[in-house]
């Protein structure tokens, strides 16, 4: 358990995010919360994977972002992601 604590600690969470294994489970884990309607797990991956979809078009994870450009595409890519899950878990009913 160390181990894998360790790890996670010093990992980059880009790097992580971009693990073919990772990739794989989180996409099961995905098509599990759809097919048995689990709309709390499935809005969280959306989330996560949304943001991380954002942060990497946003080139947020090279440390060479312009302020100007790619913060704002970054934060209209959040508040779009936020978006979504918030219609998601409290507004569509099923």
């Amino acid at each position: 358990m160390d181990e894998i604590l360790g790890y996670l600690t010093n990992a980059n969470l880009l790097e992580l995010a971009k693990d073919a294994r990772i990739l794989v489970g989180a996409g099961a884990l995905l098509v599990l919360a759809l097919i048995f309607r689990w709309k709390y797990i499935a809005a969280l991956l959306l989330g996560m994977g949304g943001t991380l979809a954002v942060i990497h078009y946003a080139n947020l994870g090279q440390g060479n972002a312009a302020i100007d450009r790619d913060l704002l595409t970054f934060g209209i890519g959040a508040v779009i992601v936020a978006g979504i899950v918030i219609y998601f878990l409290f507004i569509r009913s099923d």
